[in-house]
């Protein structure tokens, strides 16, 4: 080589194998792999050949996205993600949906955003698709309504968000997709009762509900390994989850001027008697504060059998008799976290407004050993302004640790909490409550300011 650069004077990228051309422009939008035509003589139709195609059209006509299929010569797209309004283009979209079914897309992704369209149906040909093994749809404008039976034969994973589909829909789409492993429904409406027993392979499942799009009130899901339940003050009844070995769990919204003994013992606490062969669970804020109700009015609480269990929460006290006995009824907790995130939560004053009107003494519920955790509205401004100090953290971790038998592990994820004087304290108190409790402790400073969505 005499030092040459072997590059010099030579378009290295140019020479590479079409197939790894085709791989790199698959991670750019189409729009940007289009350009690269105009980059010589062998760059002239390599974007065409890409079996990937990423169409944003909301800023472009049509008739430019039907020329660009047009030119698109590869014989099969792996994969089709589309983003687009509907308003004055639906026949050009079912157009652009059937040219990905007839160009076996294997992953289908779709999102419609457009408040002006509200009952967008698919193409028939849609529902009989042997091929795509990912199919996500995103939009307020669809109602999922198949006239004939679904044949989704190879689909795999399926996620629906903000759709609207009634319970004989879902039940077509289910008995259509014979290999579904996971599905994910988030904010969709009108269906009541989610059926997953004919659908064995079925093991993941993510539903996000709300007092606006209400989802499912009966889950029976006798094959699921994995459930991320994120629901409203609105009843929804596990009936079947016998396989579950993990869960998460959070409310969203809760009006306590509706909230009634009921709901805490028939909405979270059977919730929990659901869950009783799960081993590894995460509990959200608000779950939580529900579990302190339902501890402070004597409900009786299930005996788990968690052996890792999330707390995803801020410092509050409205917390603390909902983990106390959380950690009490987990007698094989082995492993420990603590996820300090901003929430939205209930603020203490409506919950000591629902104490009231159930004639307890809201100073003796927030016993005086809970008194040096702050209440809802103290920990929100002190999130916004200046860092907690290190004895919070250190009382709350104390306060856990006196309420587990067997625990072996424990890590506290810091969100917003303590400068780099104040870390230093607490690791030095954590190497110190090692020793003296048997148990490995990790503090970590973590930059995931939100509740994460997604399982680990």
């Amino acid at each position: 080589m005499n030092g040459e650069d072997p590059t010099d004077g030579h378009d290295f990228i140019s020479s590479l194998p079409d197939a790894i051309l085709h791989l790199i422009l698959s991670s750019i939008p189409t729009k940007s792999a289009i350009r690269t035509s105009a980059l010589s003589k062998r760059w002239r139709h390599v974007w065409s050949e890409t079996p990937s195609l990423s169409i944003d059209s909301h800023r472009v006509v049509a008739r430019s996205i039907n020329k660009t299929l047009s030119t698109f010569s590869s014989p099969k797209v792996a994969t089709f993600h589309l983003r687009t309004c509907l308003a004055n283009r639906i026949q050009h979209v079912d157009t652009w949906i059937e040219f990905a079914v007839n160009r076996h897309a294997e992953k289908l992704s779709l999102e419609f955003r457009d408040t002006r369209v509200r009952d967008y149906d698919f193409p028939d040909s849609f529902y009989a698709n042997s091929t795509v093994k990912e199919l996500l749809i995103e939009s307020g404008s669809v109602v999922m309504k198949p006239k004939r039976d679904v044949s989704w034969t190879s689909l795999k994973s399926l996620s629906l968000s903000y759709c609207k589909l009634s319970d004989d829909a879902l039940v077509k789409i289910l008995s259509g997709c014979p290999l579904l492993e996971s599905l994910e429904l988030m904010f969709c409406d009108e269906f009541r009762c989610l059926d997953l027993s004919r659908s064995p392979r079925v093991v993941r499942l993510e539903i996000d509900r709300s007092d606006w799009f209400l989802g499912p009130t009966e889950i029976v899901a006798p094959h699921v390994h994995c459930l991320r339940l994120r629901h409203s003050r609105l009843p929804c009844r596990l009936v079947d989850v016998s396989c579950l070995k993990e869960a998460n769990l959070n409310i969203y919204f809760c009006d306590l001027g509706t909230l009634t003994g009921d709901f805490l013992q028939g909405n979270v606490v059977k919730m929990l008697a659901k869950l009783q062969n799960v081993e590894k669970l995460t509990v959200g804020a608000t779950f939580l504060q529900m579990l302190s109700l339902a501890a402070l009015c004597d409900v009786r609480f299930p005996t788990l059998k968690v052996e890792c269990l999330t707390l995803e929460t801020m410092i509050v006290r409205s917390v603390v008799p909902g983990i106390t006995r959380l950690l009490q009824n987990s007698p094989g907790l082995r492993k420990l976290t603590i996820h300090t995130v901003k929430c939205s939560i209930i603020s203490e004053a409506h919950l000591n407004s629902y104490l009231r009107s159930h004639s307890l003494n809201q100073r003796q519920c927030w016993r005086s050993k809970d008194t040096a955790f702050p209440g809802s509205m103290e920990t929100i401004s002190m999130l916004v302004g200046k860092y907690a100090e290190s004895n919070l953290v250190a009382s709350f971790v104390e306060r856990l640790l006196r309420n587990t038998r067997s625990l072996e592990t424990m890590v506290v994820l810091l969100v917003g909490y303590l400068d780099a004087s104040g870390f230093e304290e607490l690791v030095a108190m954590a190497t110190r409550l090692s020793h003296k409790r048997n148990v490995f402790i990790s503090i970590k400073q973590s930059h995931v300011q939100n509740v994460s969505n997604t399982f680990s």
